[in-house]
């Protein structure tokens, strides 16, 4: 009769471990929802309230409005968990279906208390890594969202971890600091292996590290790290089994001025110092004109800087591709020996004062490559897109408009890709069709302006791309593609999430129908700072400022938690559509209009003539 619901633990008798209240009148009826956590109450008014077990607090509330308080009692109430259903039973029997509500979804999410820097996924744990401007480290279970280990300031006291990186068998990754230190540790215990002290004569910020990619190491217990600074710089930081000290063992030489002055390459000269063991990258220098001098006084001097930067090490090519602030890219080829400016905008190196200074910079780059393997199946495949491939492996789509646009997708190109794949056949021996050949790579840049833009290696714009979502013109921060780039992600300073198809533009002649935006949805209210697509579970993690690493369908951009909240992911499909409760736009579905539903134009024949229209007698009218 106290209206409070009190709740026990089995071993405790002495006290309850918590209250729930709120009702005004008596409690009548307590039934349970053992998956979700919660508990459904009734009072002798009628009034129904959902409460969540873990946080105690109040979810819903609604009551029975037939009759009065005294008409029609309600005697019996179950709650039906396969159909999500609340069935009460008075002169009549109700049925109350649930809205879903988690009580997750109505608090802000926070995976971390301050914005995140860096978020990681390592394909062979199964587990995210994130990193926070407060540098604490958290290792997440994918499947769960369970936190496995945490790491306090792990570069020592108020030094900010910038930049990541997981090496390819998964067993370690690196972090680099704001003060340019550099360390290795063990994933799986997170037990630091090796460390690049601060130098003696460095300043403050002058080495912050932007990014950490760890490179293919030609000797067995050898870790070789690519690591870009803020100030442009590029260099490769070792490490052996018997030091536990990284050193740093080259530097790329800075290029940018030297293809300022309309160069568009420099050729690259071996370096002659004598190295112990084998590295990917050889040691070089620019190979440039003695009476150049490089300008001092320029006041684009700053915007220079490369600003991003992405390696491709696979099937004989050894490429760096970099970035930079004003929007010029540079590609070092280390199999040619030369070093060269891919595109440069125009006026990029001038200052105009109609034109923000950050306009033509670039956030992110990309090499999209597909490799032999990744070819002969995109060629069985024909259009597949990636998020189909491998719905084996992963959850299908409950939602028959996502699917369907990969089937129109399927219908409308196989047919044009299997016709042409039937004419070259050798007519020696008829019965083998030619393999599919590697193309050659290609690149793709995220820009300041929104835009999203593919290249060539020769610097042939294959595509510029205003990507759909509800505010045009929205800055790009982050690019990931699949293993077999057939998928490509993008995500903005808005914190949209934009999902594209490029499966069959990589084919030759790349043509610009073919690369298709597929959906776009709202997956943070601030800026996202990196997008990941898991490809096993068919999920896409986004990492935002706003302090939450967020877990979403691909297929749909449907909401599947935070990692950091209270209750356990449930990564298969539901039926149930959950949003965040900071975000409240619906994901777009990009469909294309079919052809036969394409408006048709006409001649009119007939043209209205207002002036033998005002002679006419009204009369006659």
């Amino acid at each position: 009769d106290d209206k409070v619901i009190r709740l026990w633990h089995p071993n405790i008798s002495t006290k309850p471990v918590g209250k729930l209240v709120g009702h005004m009148f008596s409690i009548t009826e307590i039934v349970t929802n053992e998956k979700d956590q919660h508990v459904v109450s009734l009072s002798s008014a009628k009034v129904f309230r959902v409460w969540d077990i873990q946080t105690l607090s109040l979810l819903q509330v609604f009551h029975d409005s037939q009759g009065g308080p005294g008409d029609m009692q309600i005697y019996s109430m179950i709650y039906d968990a396969n159909h999500g259903m609340l069935i009460t039973g008075s002169s009549v029997m109700d049925m109350y279906p649930l809205t879903r509500m988690i009580q997750d979804t109505k608090q802000v999410p926070h995976t971390h208390e301050r914005e995140i820097n860096v978020m990681l996924y390592n394909k062979y744990f199964h587990q995210v890594l994130t990193i926070c401007s407060e540098s604490i480290i958290r290792v997440w279970e994918l499947e769960t969202g369970l936190e496995v280990y945490q790491i306090l300031e792990p570069h020592g006291f108020n030094t900010e971890v910038t930049s990541a990186a997981v090496d390819e068998s998964g067993f370690l990754f690196a972090t680099g600091a704001y003060n340019g230190t550099v360390r290795i540790w063990d994933f799986g215990s997170g037990q630091e292996m090796k460390v690049l002290p601060e130098g003696k004569d460095w300043k403050e910020d002058e080495h912050c590290l932007r990014r950490l990619i760890f490179l293919k190491a030609q000797e067995k217990h050898q870790q070789l790290v690519l690591a870009l600074e803020r100030n442009g710089t590029i260099k490769m930081i070792q490490g052996k089994e018997d030091d536990i000290y990284l050193m740093v063992i080259w530097e790329l030489p800075d290029v940018v001025p030297f293809l300022q002055d309309g160069k568009h390459a420099v050729h690259l000269r071996m370096s002659t110092r004598d190295r112990n063991m084998a590295i990917p990258f050889p040691d070089v220098e620019l190979i440039v004109e003695r009476n150049f001098s490089q300008p001092t006084d320029n006041p684009t001097m700053d915007l220079l800087r490369v600003n991003c930067i992405d390696l491709l090490q696979v099937e004989g090519y050894n490429l760096i591709a970099a970035g930079t602030l004003n929007g010029v890219i540079i590609l070092w080829n280390f199999v040619t020996s030369t070093v060269k400016k891919v595109y440069r905008p125009e006026d990029c190196f001038t200052v105009n004062p109609d034109l923000h200074p950050k306009h033509f910079k670039i956030n992110d780059i990309l090499f999209l490559f597909r490799t032999p393997e990744c070819a002969r199946r995109s060629s069985q495949d024909s259009i597949c897109s990636s998020s189909q491939c491998e719905s084996s492996k992963g959850p299908q789509s409950s939602k028959g408009s996502k699917q369907s646009i990969h089937d129109s997708e399927v219908k409308g190109e196989q047919t044009d890709v299997m016709v042409g794949k039937q004419q070259p056949m050798d007519k020696k021996h008829p019965g083998i069709a030619n393999l599919p050949e590697v193309q050659p790579p290609i690149l793709v840049t995220a820009h300041e302006d929104g835009h999203l833009r593919l290249w060539t290696l020769e610097g042939r714009l294959l595509k510029d791309m205003l990507p759909f979502t509800k505010h045009s013109a929205i800055s790009l921060t982050s690019l990931y593609t699949d293993s077999c780039t057939r998928i490509l992600l993008a995500g903005n300073v808005e914190g949209h999430v934009i999902l594209c198809n490029i499966s069959s533009f990589l084919d030759p002649p790349h043509d610009e129908k073919k690369f298709k935006q597929l959906l776009s949805w709202r997956a943070h209210s601030l800026e996202i700072i990196q997008v990941i697509y898991v490809e096993e579970k068919q999920v896409v993690l986004t990492a935002s400022i706003d302090g939450s690493v967020r877990l979403w369908h691909a297929l749909n951009g449907h909401y599947c938690g935070y990692f950091g909240q209270r209750r356990l992911f449930e990564l298969s499909q539901t039926r149930d559509f959950i949003l965040p409760c900071d975000v409240t736009e619906y994901p777009i579905e990009i469909k294309e209009e079919s052809k036969f539903t394409e408006k048709q134009k006409y001649e009119y024949p007939l043209i209205f003539d207002r002036e033998k229209f005002e002679d006419i007698p009204w009369k006659v009218l």
